[in-house]
């Protein structure tokens, strides 16, 4: 197993290796581009972040997999699970999307993106937070 484990090791630092590289290209190209045509600038730059994006599904991937495994192995509800990994989402795409607005110039559409994100995981984890509260109250005696 050690093995196997340095090899992922190894496999992620040639990865984070990789995208820091394009995004300082990017960067310094996205600088060079944008006196003269600063839109261009700004889509080389949105479009370097969803590829670096992109670039992470396979990890992605296999995080919420061994997230399920881990699940099924400990008999935890999957929805509890599902719902968890929704919310995680939810945050990130939330980031990215205030970054790149942010980028842009338009702090106050950010603010707006990150408070939708935070009241979105708070509706998701209404059910998760009820079902913890109602588990507590059966462990407290009479």
């Amino acid at each position: 197993m050690r093995v196997s484990f340095s090899r992922v090791k190894e496999g992620l630092a040639i990865e984070i290796i990789q995208i820091v590289g394009v995004a300082l290209i990017s960067t310094f190209l996205a600088l060079i581009v944008k006196e003269q045509k600063p839109n261009f600038a700004f889509l080389l730059i949105v479009f370097v972040g969803c590829t670096i994006f992109l670039f992470l599904i396979d990890q992605i991937y296999a995080i919420i997999h061994m997230l399920e495994v881990i699940a099924v192995n400990a008999k935890v509800n999957i929805i509890y699970v599902e719902t968890i990994l929704k919310i995680i989402g939810i945050a990130y795409i939330a980031e990215f999307a205030a970054q790149i607005t942010k980028d842009a110039g338009q702090g106050a559409i950010a603010s707006k993106i990150e408070l939708a994100g935070k009241i979105l995981i708070l509706a998701m984890a209404i059910p998760i937070l009820s079902v913890l509260i109602e588990t507590i109250i059966q462990l407290i005696p009479n």
